[in-house]
């Protein structure tokens, strides 16, 4: 090597010296505390009591590596938070004045803390079962908003955008020419989700997706069971069945089955909502944007973000807030063809017509 080219390394090597080492006093200078609290929910959505919760939840997890040894627990998870609330690319994170880490040792970080996140905090935060007492409220609530009775919860899908993945990418090119997860969602009436379901690819149809979801499989074992007075609500992408309700097809103009479909619409529509506000509160799953990482690991991004979505609303006691919340960015991709009716149609729509009987005559 001639000594032009030697001077040159070494020239590089002092810059990046010199910017590690500039970071190094930022993230020793940075007080996340000092912000105002409405700065703070902005730059990481979470506020303050909950991301204290996250941290000393997490905290004792965190390894230290060989390029985040000086990195703090309470650095790493502000730096993940950022990269889910803003969607940009891992080196943006290390331009940001909050949480300054280089892009190589952010993606180390993001995988650390991704992996112990997704371990710790989904399982607690995430759950379809409810007490007596939630499934009671659950159908008071809906019956009081909307006039649609027994319901405990909304089913929907989603697509989260990723890029061409190394194997099968055929299978993850969604109708629109995207590749793409196909998420399933179910929340509830706090808007809470319930379920998340991202382990299928976007060319599936989201009856394809329900079909074969365990979420589905726990609704029919409770009918089964005996539970066959509450269900969930799905628009005409799923096929009628006794524990999953869908809108009637083509109903005559003020007839009893189009005031249903107005009911069904009504109360189905927290699900869309819901999305909307996952997806704008962590803007790294809005369609616009691509999750740079293999299916796999974005759908553990897409765990994590439900998961922090649902510890938001828990820390957020203002819940006339997100009530009123005008989310603008509904659901860009939903699939509302109709589908062929299920082996249990028949079932489904004797009960369907129980209800239009009982609550829409």
């Amino acid at each position: 090597m001639d000594s032009v080219a030697l001077f040159l390394e070494a020239e590089a090597r002092e810059k990046r010296t010199e910017a590690q080492e500039k970071r190094r006093v930022l993230r020793s200078d940075s007080k996340l505390n000092d912000l105002t609290d409405a700065a703070f929910k902005k730059n990481f959505r979470l506020n303050k009591v909950a991301f204290e919760y996250v941290l000393q939840q997490i905290k004792a997890k965190l390894k230290n590596t060989h390029r985040s040894n000086a990195i703090i627990p309470e650095h790493k998870l502000a730096a993940c938070l950022r990269f889910f609330a803003e969607g940009n690319y891992q080196h943006g994170v290390g331009k940001d004045y909050q949480s300054p880490i280089g892009q190589t040792t952010f993606s180390s970080i993001l995988k650390e803390t991704l992996d112990i996140m997704e371990e710790t905090l989904c399982s607690n935060w995430i759950s379809l079962k409810m007490s007596e007492e939630d499934i009671q409220q659950s159908k008071l609530c809906f019956l009081e908003k909307t006039g649609f009775p027994g319901v405990i919860g909304c089913v929907d899908g989603t697509h989260v955008q990723i890029i061409a993945p190394v194997e099968n990418k055929h299978l993850f090119l969604n109708r629109k020419g995207h590749f793409s997860l196909n998420v399933l969602i179910i929340c509830d009436y706090k808007m809470k989700i319930r379920a998340v379901n991202a382990n299928y690819q976007g060319a599936n149809h989201y009856s394809h997706v329900w079909s074969l979801s365990p979420e589905r499989r726990v609704f029919e074992q409770n009918y089964l069971s005996g539970a066959r007075d509450s269900w969930l609500l799905g628009d005409s992408g799923y096929a009628l069945e006794p524990w999953l309700m869908t809108p009637f097809r083509t109903p005559r103009t003020q007839s009893v089955e189009s005031c249903f479909n107005t009911s069904h619409k009504k109360a189905k529509n927290i699900v869309e909502r819901t999305i909307g506000l996952l997806k704008s509160r962590f803007r790294c799953l809005l369609g616009a944007r691509q999750l740079h990482y293999e299916p796999m690991k974005a759908a553990q991004i897409v765990n994590v973000c439900c998961a922090l979505h649902n510890i938001c609303l828990f820390f957020d006691s203002d819940y006339s807030t997100v009530e009123s919340m005008d989310i603008t960015e509904i659901e860009e991709d939903q699939e509302s063809e109709e589908v062929a009716p299920s082996s249990l149609h028949n079932q489904g729509s004797i009960i369907r017509n129980q209800i239009v009987a009982q609550y829409f005559q």
